[in-house]
């Protein structure tokens, strides 16, 4: 399947002070048409720098990335606004970069319209129509003051669907919410997968949300470094339960970086020992020095 989302040996740099700073290191990713996918790691890892370049806040050092039929390193700035305001839609972790406090969710929604050059007489109809997918309708009215921080992110989710992009960029979207709020949270983004087709990405550390998508990316040091696939399957009693494989991305080099939990559990650093069999490579923690055959083939 064509990627809608693909990026190859992103790299950028940013520079403070005269130090320079590598947010990404030769990053490869690709996401299919529709695909909702979650993106983890830990703080400083990469994760928003990626979410900040896809959704044409920032631009890369090197590499290259397209989104949507779009080459975010040759688009103009009249193109790369364009496409900010109809190919992708974003949804911060605060809710006060998403909403305009002093305008109800419909206006915030009209408001996103109007930015769009959506014609005047359709906008209400399309700002009642996202609040009811949102499952929020009743709060059409109310001021962002006046929700709970679940029912604003819902709002946010909508302003961010006003236009009808192609593509949803969420970072941290349940990041300031309780439980039972990033669940209603995250079940509005997987209806607006469902039920209007849009590719979403979204970085999180929440294990409740990323544990729900069919496909998790880890990003480490700047790279994607595993992923994790899930799928229905029925058991041997005929129930369905969710299998969840980890795989290791194998960039174009070679290079794999295995789990941080399963280093820690063999002891695994520095060098580790390798042996080809016929159907897969056999990765070995290294004897420690003391345990190492002599020259004359005795232990020291």
């Amino acid at each position: 399947m064509t990627a809608h989302i693909r990026c190859v040996d992103l790299v950028r740099i940013y520079s403070a002070e005269g130090v320079e700073v590598q947010a990404l290191q030769g990053l490869t990713l690709n996401v299919v048409r529709g695909e909702l996918t979650a993106i983890v790691g830990a703080s400083g890892s990469g994760k928003s720098t990626l979410l900040g370049i896809l959704s044409g806040h920032d631009k890369p050092t090197a590499g290259s990335a397209h989104v949507a039929g779009h080459d975010l390193l040759t688009m103009s700035s009249r193109e790369r606004t364009q496409y900010r305001r109809h190919t992708v839609g974003f949804v911060w972790q605060q809710a006060s970069r998403n909403l305009v406090p002093y305008l109800t969710a419909g206006e915030n929604i009209a408001m996103a319209l109007a930015i769009g050059h959506a014609p005047r007489a359709s906008r209400k109809e399309r700002a009642t129509a996202l609040l009811e997918l949102m499952g929020i309708d009743r709060l059409h009215d109310r001021r962002p003051p006046e929700m709970s921080g679940g029912e604003q992110q819902r709002v946010a989710i909508a302003v961010a669907l006003a236009n009808k992009p192609e593509v949803l960029f969420a970072d941290e979207p349940t990041g300031e919410l309780d439980e039972a709020n990033s669940q209603l949270v995250f079940s509005s983004l997987r209806d607006v997968n469902q039920q209007l087709g849009t590719t979403i990405l979204i970085v999180t550390h929440d294990e409740g949300v990323s544990a729900q998508v069919r496909r998790t990316v880890q990003i480490r040091d700047g790279r994607l470094s595993t992923e994790v696939h899930r799928r229905q399957a029925v058991d041997e009693h005929g129930q369905e339960r969710i299998h969840a494989q980890e795989y290791a991305v194998l960039d174009r080099v070679g290079r794999l970086q295995l789990p941080a939990d399963y280093l820690h559990a063999l002891d695994m650093r520095d060098l580790v020992r390798l042996e080809l069999e016929t159907d897969h490579v056999a990765v070995h923690p290294t004897e420690p020095p003391d345990a190492r055959p002599t020259e004359s083939g005795e232990q020291r």
